[in-house]
């Protein structure tokens, strides 16, 4: 199961919190992000459709596998709730 870890990024107007995690768990490479979305949520108690993941300036869209992404076990993702 993904593990969070807090760190507050700056976008250089000001600072943005966002919470990266490192992805440890249960999930396969054919698993949609938004199959992962909803692993989250179930975990934080959040809306799995307000969760945005990235990793730099990528947003990953829902219906794309984490294979496709080339996202693997110990990969840190940045999460935003909007």
């Amino acid at each position: 199961l993904p593990v969070p870890v807090w760190r507050r990024s700056d976008g250089g107007g000001g600072a943005a919190a966002s919470l990266v995690f490192s992805l440890t768990g249960p999930t396969s490479t054919e698993d949609s992000i938004r199959d992962l979305k909803k692993l989250i949520a179930a975990q934080t108690g959040t809306r799995w459709d307000k969760i945005v993941l990235k990793k730099w300036y990528t947003i990953f869209k829902d219906h794309v596998t984490l294979g496709d992404y080339e996202i693997h076990d110990g990969m840190n993702l940045e999460l935003y709730y909007q």
